[in-house]
Formats: structure tokens, sequence, C-alpha cells
């Protein structure tokens, strides 16, 4: 079963390759799947035989973001409630960061949907490749929630006047407007020619000196700091106050439900 293996991690000499592995929910980010991502980020951080990480999803998508069948889990009362929304979110943060710190070059391998969370994976990879059906969003709002860890990424990756509409608009995006803001690096025509572009990708990198570019991406983090030292926690608590509260309950089961949330007006 799927839920039983919710992460797939291959190697072939110095490339891995993670695949998210929830495809009946769009590879939607389950605790266990995240444990056992961050097992994996926490081993090749100091494993220097790995030079390339592939990250990419099974059954034609890449992420939905996070489930929303857990934020929206009932807990034993509100405080507790904010208290595991706020660390879900804090960790979630420090993910990025530790796949954007990875000594490998990671390659974001995207097709269908990539969502709210999963728009943080393809902006914490190093290079970014999609194929041509994918879908782009950040449609927290929409779910009464708010954006809080992927946007930072997201003004780095496209700029912050891209990424604000983005968040605020709440829409999805296809992949060739992705490349013309930036998003991603590159579209290709379909899961065959991206699988080929991926591969030419690993090519050119395993012909470069993995110290150098060990090296290289480090020089990159110091060009500046992602956000303010104070923003990750500020964006956790804020996270756990839209997904504690009544907004998010309607937004969550407005979703599930398939239908408008209640303050959608038009």
């Amino acid at each position: 079963m799927d839920e039983d293996n919710p992460l797939l991690v291959t190697r072939e000499g110095a490339v891995v390759r993670a695949t998210l592995n929830r495809p009946a929910r769009r590879n939607a980010m389950s605790s266990a799947m995240v444990a056992a991502l961050d097992s994996l980020i926490a081993d090749l951080a100091t494993d220097g035989s790995a030079r390339v990480l592939v990250i990419t999803g099974a059954g034609g998508h890449f992420c939905a973001g996070l489930d929303l069948t857990e934020v929206g889990a009932p807990a034993a009362s509100q405080e507790e409630k904010l208290g595991q929304q706020q660390e879900r979110n804090r960790r979630t943060g420090a993910r990025f960061a530790a796949i954007a710190a990875l000594p490998q070059v990671v390659v974001a391998q995207v097709e269908g949907s990539a969502f709210a969370g999963g728009l943080g994976f393809v902006c914490a990879a190093d290079i970014a490749l999609a194929s041509a059906d994918a879908r782009f969003a950040a449609p927290e709002v929409r779910r009464g929630l708010v954006p809080a860890q992927i946007l930072p990424w997201l003004a780095r990756r496209m700029g912050r006047s891209a990424a604000t509409r983005l968040v605020l608009q709440g829409n999805a995006i296809g992949a060739a407007e992705a490349t013309r803001i930036g998003l991603v690096h590159e579209t290709f025509a379909d899961a065959g020619a991206l699988q080929a572009g991926v591969e030419a990708v690993i090519r050119d990198v395993l012909q470069n000196g993995p110290q150098a570019l060990a090296e290289t991406k480090a020089l990159l983090a110091a060009l500046g700091p992602l956000a303010p030292d104070s923003y990750a926690e500020a964006g956790a608590a804020a996270f756990a106050r839209c997904a504690s509260g009544a907004e998010a309950a309607e937004g969550i089961a407005a979703f599930k439900a398939k239908r408008p949330p209640a303050w959608a007006l038009g």
C-alpha cells in the first residue's frame, strides 16, 4: 500500500531519487511521508558520495501540499490544536531550509499538481523542471489558511511582486506561466521529455567537482538570508492561529465537500 511506503528512495551511484508516494492523495504530505523525507535529508547532509537529489511524485502529480485531513483532525483542546499546528508549520519551514542547505544539487521534477507546500519543495530545490501539464498554486487563503513557510521561498525564486499575486489571488497557473515568472526553470512537452531533461541536467552536474558544487551552494546562501530571523516563528504562529480557527474549519470542510466556502462571493 502507498501509505506503507509514502516515500520511495532509490540510488544509482551518486544520484538519489526521492519519489513522494501517495498518488491517491496527489502526494499530499502526511506525517509519515515528511518523517521519511526528514530522515533522508539528514542522511544526505553528511553523505559526501551523493551528488544529486531528484525529488518527484508518483502517479502523475508532484505534491498537493499538506494533507488537510491532518490539519483538520480534532484535538483535545483549542490550546492543544494551536500548539500542534504551530509545531507542524515550524517543522515545514525547517524542512525547506534543510533541503536548500544540502551539499547535493537538488532537482525538482514536476508533473501535475504542485500546490501549497509542494511549491516549497519546488522553490527549495536548486533546479526546477516541469512537464507542460504541471499546475502550480498557493491556495492557502482559499482554505482559510496562510502560506506561512512557503512565502519566503516563493519570493526568492520569482520575486516579491509575482509571489504576492500568486499567494493573494490563490488561483492555479500553468507550466508556461510558471516558467515565464521564474517559478520553474524550464518546461517540457510531456513526462517523457521531462525525464530526458532531468537526465540531461544530471549528466551536466556529474561533470562538476562535488566540493566545488557544495562550496558554490554555500556561497549562494551567504549572499543573504532568506528572511529575517524572526520570520519562521512568526509564520508558524500565524499559521497556527488560522489553522485552529473557524475560518480554516469552514475552508477545509468546503474543500473536502467540493463546494465554495461560506465567505466566497460571486
